[in-house]
C-alpha cells in the first residue's frame, strides 16, 4: 500500500509530497490542486529536488465529489492539505472511495465528529488521522513523548509559533499560512485540561513570557486548536494539558485591539454605502501588510512536562528552533507541517497504523515520531531536570 495522493499543491502540501518521495517508497505519488498550473509546478519541483520522476500532477477540486473520487481511485493514502473548512468534504470522499487519509488540521468540533465514525472506517478497512500538521500535530507528539516517559504526569504545556527571522514592528509577524486561519486561531474557542477537567478558555489570554535560546524574550498566549482532542484523550492520565502560541513581544496586545474594536466581526456593517463584513476587510488589508516574501521564517516549538519518573519529581523540556532551508527552499513552517503529516501518512502506508478513525495523539508514539522527525534533519533538544 504505497500509492499516495496529496491534495493541495500549496506550501505545506508540496513539502509533504517531497517528504513522501524521499521516505515513503512510493509506488505512485500524485500532487493535485484545483489550480492545474500549481499542481504541475509543485510536482516538477519535487521531482527536481529528489532527482527522480516520483511525482506526477493532477487537477482536483475539494468541493467536487466527482473530482475527489477520480483522484482517490488509484490512491491508498491521501494527505489533505486543503483549508480546514474543506476537510469534511475530503473525509466523505475518502469513505466513499475506501482510501486512508491524513489531514493537516480542522476545527476541533469537526474532528470529534470524525472520530465518531471509527467503526465505519474499521469496517471499510481504512485509517483516518486528522490534525497531523504542526499544532495540532507535532507539538502533541512531544506531549506524547513526555507522557510515555513519566510514571505520573502533572502537566503538559505546549508552545509553538511561526515567525519572521527579522522582527519588524509593529506586528513582528509574517504570514506563514492564511490570514483567515490566523484570525480563526485568535477568535475560536480553545480547550485545555485543567485540574483533570476539560475546560474552554478565552483566546488572546493568559499572557506569559518565554526565554528562547537564539531569540531572547518572547511572549506566549492562548489560541485555538493547538491541543485539539488531546485534552479529552489524556483526561485521567495528566491533570493539566494546554497549548499557547509564541510571538515576539507586543503582538498579543495589538491583536486584542483589533478584536475588541470589532475588526473580526462576521456580521455585515454599513461602510461607504456598502455592506461589509469587518473580518473580510481586515483579512484583505492585513494580507498585504503581513506578507513579506523577502524575509525568511523560523518556527519555535517548546514542550514542557512535569511529573514523576523513577520515583523522582522531574521537569522535561523539548525545544525546536527551525529555520527556512536554503538548500530545498522550504520554509520552516512548510517543513514542520508538511513533514509531520507525511510521517503519519507513511506510517499508515506501511501498516503501522491500522483501520479506524484515530485521534492524532493515539495514532503513533511520541518516541517513534521524534525519531522520524529527526531523520528529516529537524533538531529536537530534549532535557530533563530533577525538581526534588
Amino acid at each position: 500500500m504505497r500509492r499516495y495522493a496529496v491534495l493541495g499543491a500549496g506550501m505545506q502540501g508540496t513539502a509533504a509530497a517531497y517528504d513522501i518521495a524521499r521516505f515513503g517508497e512510493p509506488e505512485g505519488l500524485v500532487l493535485a490542486d484545483v489550480r492545474p498550473e500549481a499542481a504541475r509546478s509543485a510536482a516538477e519541483r519535487v521531482n527536481q529536488l529528489v532527482g527522480t520522476n516520483a511525482a506526477r500532477w493532477a487537477s482536483a477540486d475539494a468541493t467536487d465529489p466527482a473530482s475527489l473520487r477520480a483522484l482517490l481511485a488509484d490512491a491508498d493514502v491521501l494527505v489533505s492539505a486543503v483549508p480546514y473548512t474543506l476537510q469534511p468534504n475530503v473525509w466523505e470522499a475518502a469513505f466513499d472511495s475506501r482510501t486512508s487519509m491524513v489531514d493537516m488540521g480542522n476545527d476541533t468540533t469537526d474532528t470529534l465528529r470524525l472520530l465518531e465514525r471509527d467503526a465505519e472506517a474499521k469496517a471499510l478497512g481504512i485509517a483516518l488521522v486528522p490534525d497531523t500538521g504542526l499544532a495540532p500535530g507535532l507539538v502533541n507528539s512531544l506531549g506524547n513523548l513526555f507522557l510515555e516517559r513519566l510514571d505520573e504526569a502533572d502537566a503538559i504545556r505546549l508552545y509553538c509559533g511561526g515567525l519572521p527571522q527579522n522582527h519588524k514592528p509593529p506586528f513582528g509577524y509574517k504570514l506563514v499560512f492564511s490570514v483567515e486561519g490566523l484570525v480563526g486561531e485568535y477568535t475560536d474557542e480553545t480547550l485545555a485540561l485543567r485540574n483533570g477537567e476539560v475546560v474552554a478558555i478565552e483566546t488572546l489570554d493568559e499572557l506569559e513570557e518565554l526565554d528562547v535560546e537564539g531569540l531572547g524574550r518572547m511572549e506566549a498566549f492562548t489560541t485555538s486548536g493547538g491541543a485539539s482532542t488531546a485534552p479529552f484523550t489524556h483526561r485521567g492520565r495528566v491533570r493539566n494539558y494546554e497549548y499557547k502560541t509564541v510571538r515576539y513581544p507586543g503582538h498579543c496586545a495589538l491583536m486584542r485591539v483589533f478584536r475588541d474594536c470589532g475588526f473580526w466581526g462576521t456580521e455585515p456593517v454599513q461602510a461607504g454605502g456598502a455592506a461589509v463584513r469587518p473580518r473580510d476587510l481586515f483579512c484583505a488589508l492585513m494580507r498585504s501588510v503581513l506578507e513579506d516574501p523577502e524575509d525568511r521564517d523560523l518556527v519555535v516549538v517548546r514542550a514542557v512536562g512535569e511529573g514523576r519518573a523513577a520515583g523522582r519529581r522531574v521537569r522535561l523540556q523539548a525545544d525546536i528552533l527551525d529555520r527556512h532551508d536554503e538548500a530545498t527552499g522550504f520554509s520552516a513552517m512548510e517543513r514542520l507541517t508538511g513533514f509531520s503529516s507525511s510521517i503519519v501518512a507513511i506510517e499508515i502506508a506501511r501498516g503501522a497504523i491500522g483501520p479506524g478513525c484515530h485521534a492524532y495523539e493515539t495514532a503513533m508514539t511520541g518516541e517513534r515520531f521524534v525519531r522520524e522527525i529527526r531523520r528529516r534533519g529537524i533538531v529536537v533538544d530534549v532535557r530533563e531536570e530533577a525538581l526534588d
